[in-house]
C-alpha cells in the first residue's frame, strides 16, 4: 500500500481555484500508484479561520463531485481539507473519498484555544480501513495532544496520519514529539504540512514520514508544493515536487 502526502499552497479564500490545484495534484499521485492520498488541514480554503463561516459547506456540495469520480475510477482514497456545516457552528473538517463508497467526514475534535472563536469540536474520531490497514486522522494541533493519538491506538489504528498547517514552530514541536510517539508505540506517522502564508503566519511544509520506530523515512522542503510516497510495504518513500498552479 502508497500512501501519499500531499504539500500544497492555497489561494486564500479561492475554493474552485484550489480544487483544481488539488485535482492536479491528484492526477500526479495516480501517477504514482497511491492508494491513499492525504491533503493538509483546511487545504481547499486555506487556513483562514475569519473566512471559515462564509465558505463553509456540506460534503456533498456538488463542487466535490470530480474527487469522488477520481477516487470511483482510480480505487483511490482522498481526504481534503475543508470548514464544514455543523449543528454547533463550524467544525475544521477533512472530507473523505472512497471508491463506491458514501462520501464521510472527520472533524478536527481537539481545538485551540485561538480557533474557539471560529469552530466547534468534531464529535468522532472513525477509522479508515485500506487494504487491511487501520489508519487514523489526526488535523494540527490535537495530532500534539496525546489523548487523541492514545483514543486512535485504543480504536486499534495501525497508522497515523496527521493533516496540518503550522509554521517554524510547530513543526519544530511535531519533529520532536511525533518521532518519540512512533518509536513508543511502533506506529509509523505521517504529517501533510502546506506552505506559504495562512492567517497571520507563514506554514513551512516539510511533511514527513516516520517509521515504526521513530526514523525519519522522507521529508519535502519548505519552499514548494509536492508529493512524497511511502511504500509500507517495502519501507521505501517517493518524493517529486515541480507542481504549480496555473
Amino acid at each position: 500500500m502508497k500512501i501519499c502526502l500531499a504539500q500544497t499552497q492555497s489561494l486564500k479564500g479561492k475554493v474552485r481555484e484550489n480544487i483544481q490545484n488539488h485535482l492536479r495534484i491528484v492526477e500526479r499521485a495516480l501517477n504514482l500508484n497511491a492508494d491513499l492520498i492525504i491533503f493538509p488541514e483546511l487545504s481547499i480554503t486555506g487556513y483562514e479561520p475569519k473566512l471559515a463561516k462564509q465558505l463553509a459547506t456540506k460534503i456533498e456540495d456538488r463542487i466535490f463531485n470530480p474527487f469522488q469520480l477520481l477516487s470511483d475510477k482510480n480505487g483511490v482514497t482522498i481526504g481534503i481539507g475543508m470548514p464544514t456545516k455543523a449543528n454547533d457552528g463550524i467544525n475544521i473538517s477533512m472530507l473523505i473519498f472512497q471508491p463506491n463508497k458514501n462520501r464521510t467526514v472527520y472533524s478536527k475534535e481537539l481545538l485551540h484555544n485561538d480557533e474557539l472563536p471560529y469552530f466547534t469540536s468534531g464529535k468522532n474520531q472513525p477509522l479508515l480501513n485500506l487494504n487491511g490497514n487501520k489508519i487514523a486522522i489526526g488535523i494540527c494541533y490535537e495530532t500534539l495532544q496525546h489523548e487523541h493519538f492514545l483514543k486512535a491506538k485504543e480504536n486499534k489504528a495501525e497508522i497515523y496520519i496527521a493533516s496540518v498547517a503550522k509554521p517554524d514552530k510547530g513543526t519544530n514541536r511535531a519533529y520532536i514529539h511525533f518521532p518519540q510517539i512512533a518509536k513508543e508505540f511502533k506506529t509509523p506517522i505521517l504529517m501533510s504540512n502546506c506552505i506559504g502564508y495562512c492567517d497571520d503566519f507563514l506554514s513551512n511544509g516539510k511533511s514527513s514520514v516516520w517509521d515504526e520506530n521513530g526514523v525519519l523515512k522522507g521529508q519535502l522542503n519548505d519552499q514548494n508544493q509536492g508529493l512524497l510516497v511511502y511504500d509500507l510495504e517495502f519501507g521505501e518513500v517517493i518524493t517529486t515536487y515541480n507542481i504549480a498552479h496555473d
